[in-house]
């Protein structure tokens, strides 16, 4: 269970902090310029997490598939068919 949170930190992470960054941005240029756009706020979140997939998505793959692996090799061991 604890290599599962684990997994689950280091693949969820990345996009979710990314995503915080900038929504921070966003929302302060927003502050600072008194637009209120909900578009604007959107886009550029989605084309962030659009970048942070694309470059870490081999790493969270590799990441994914290594934990299966174990997990399926520990339920051979246990016993398990």
């Amino acid at each position: 269970m604890r290599e599962a949170m684990i997994v689950m930190l280091k693949l969820g992470a990345p996009p979710l902090l990314v995503a915080l960054g900038v929504g921070l941005v966003v929302s302060l240029l927003q502050a600072i310029t008194q637009i209120n756009e909900a578009t604007l706020a959107f886009v550029p979140k989605a084309i962030a997490l659009g970048l942070v997939l694309v470059l870490l998505g081999p790493f969270m793959l590799a990441t994914l598939t290594d934990y299966t692996h174990q997990l399926f090799d520990r339920l051979i061991a246990v016993g398990g068919s």
